[in-house]
């Protein structure tokens, strides 16, 4: 039995980084990304051994009742982050809504500044 020559399937969709901002406070560390065309049920996020990813699929196809804006070509977002020690990965949430990605990463007690209360006497 001959094993075929055809040449390997890749994907013909276009791959892209999506544009990202990341902010960080007290409490979190807050990610917000465009995804412009993408939806909840396109959208899938993962955070395993330290890395968080991301990775949404916008199809010009209709998902549901609604038909996703034509001027949008399929494309696949990818994007893969190191996130530091001390993320309380339990309490991670994320929000889509007209395209962005709201990502809240909270920091666990242990990282959050405290303050000393000095005892008189």
């Amino acid at each position: 039995k001959q094993e075929s020559a055809a040449p390997e399937r890749v994907s013909e969709r276009p791959s892209v980084a999506p544009l990202v901002d990341l902010y960080e406070n007290e409490e979190e560390l807050l990610l917000v990304a465009d995804l412009p065309g993408v939806t909840t049920q396109g959208l899938d996020i993962h955070f395993r051994d330290g890395v968080l990813s991301l990775e949404g699929r916008r199809s010009n196809e209709r998902e549901g009742a609604s038909l996703v804006r034509a001027e949008y070509q399929q494309a696949d977002f990818v994007r893969h982050f190191s996130v530091p020690d001390g993320i309380d990965v339990e309490k991670i949430d994320a929000a889509l809504s007209g395209g962005v990605l709201h990502l809240k990463l909270p920091k666990a007690a242990a990282l959050k500044p405290r303050k000393i209360e000095i005892k008189a006497g």
